[in-house]
């Protein structure tokens, strides 16, 4: 006789219950960026938008900064650490290959025993933690999950490099995903195109510190093929945006917001104008203070249009994220 496997007993659907946000007390003018590369203001805000950025200073850890910033997703859902089932972190700039940095957050905000992984997807980390999460709550494997988007990525800028060094920034954004008794994170748009992996990539291996001198090796870095990377998200990016707005039976002029990663101004603006999107959509722009702080930019940004009054509680938005790998993700969340 064969058993058989009871099913699954979770909630019929997921919502984003709760936001918050890390950024470090350290601003960073373009003025910095300007004393080791040959630029001017004017050129880095008219190719990216970005005026400034936020570097963490030695205490502020990819730990210190995701514990800051679950810890404000858990009160703005109002329910304890101790309600956390599961903390998944959306990271590429923390060092320890083991163990995940989602076991020490776990611990330290309190959450006893919870399920506690990190995953990579670069600038789509995000995205790919909640559509996580929300297979988690539908699952019943976990009723609430922490989704944190981290990333310290000041250490991986080449402060020399006229091409990235204005563009990266450090912060922590996260939400607290649990059950919903309607649908309020739709259908996941993702997919990956390795053929395209070389034009976002770390300049060296971390293999080259097994056989050789670390003084004789400089430290990683990340680089990219600007141009390739721009012509790839403004009009492959759009597409997929639109897949994940059918797939949620969602038109443009339904949304209340637009919270892609923020990447570039200008690929943002395109996004915009391939989608059609009506003027009362709030598009986030949190790349002008921030810079591109990957995996943490769209938790940071969501929650800064909702700090702000640009949107409100229950209003619909479109997230997308998209970066190295090439990884990409998008769907439709009504936000907390």
């Amino acid at each position: 006789m064969t058993a058989k496997i009871s099913p699954s007993k979770g909630s019929p659907y997921a919502r984003i219950l709760g936001v918050g946000g890390y950024r470090p007390t350290r601003v960073v003018p373009n003025e910095v960026i300007l004393e080791h590369i040959d630029s001017s203001d004017e050129w880095i805000r008219s190719r990216s938008g970005i005026a400034s950025r936020h570097w963490a200073g030695p205490d502020e850890t990819v730990a210190e900064m995701s514990i800051a910033a679950g810890g404000k997703a858990i009160a703005d859902a109002g329910i304890s650490a101790s309600d956390i089932d599961a903390v998944v972190v959306a990271t590429v700039s923390h060092f320890k290959q083991t163990p995940a940095v989602a076991t020490d957050i776990a611990h330290r905000i309190g959450a006893g025993k919870p399920a506690a992984f990190d995953i990579s997807a670069g600038c789509a980390g995000f995205t790919y933690g909640l559509t996580l999460a929300k297979g988690m709550v539908t699952d019943g494997t976990a009723e609430h999950v922490l989704v944190i988007g981290v990333e310290r990525l000041s250490d991986l800028t080449d402060r020399e490099d006229r091409a990235t060094a204005f563009l990266f920034g450090d912060g922590a954004g996260a939400v607290i995903v649990g059950p919903s008794k309607e649908p309020a994170i739709g259908p996941t748009v993702w997919g990956s195109e390795g053929d395209k992996a070389e034009t976002i990539k770390q300049t060296v291996s971390w293999e080259v510190y097994r056989d050789t001198a670390a003084e004789q090796v400089r430290f990683p870095a990340i680089t990219q093929e600007g141009q390739a990377v721009f012509r790839w998200a403004v009009y492959e990016m759009a597409k997929v945006a639109q897949e994940a707005l059918d797939a949620a039976g969602i038109t443009a002029d339904q949304l209340d917001a637009f919270i892609p990663h923020q990447a570039n101004m200008r690929i943002i603006d395109s996004m915009i104008k391939a989608l059609k999107l009506p003027d009362h959509v709030a598009v986030a722009r949190d790349i002008e203070t921030t810079g591109n702080t990957s995996a943490a930019s769209i938790p940071l940004a969501m929650e800064r249009l909702l700090a702000t009054g640009q949107a409100k509680s229950g209003d619909t938005a479109l997230v997308i994220g998209f970066g190295a790998g090439l990884v990409y993700a998008a769907t439709v969340v009504t936000l907390p």
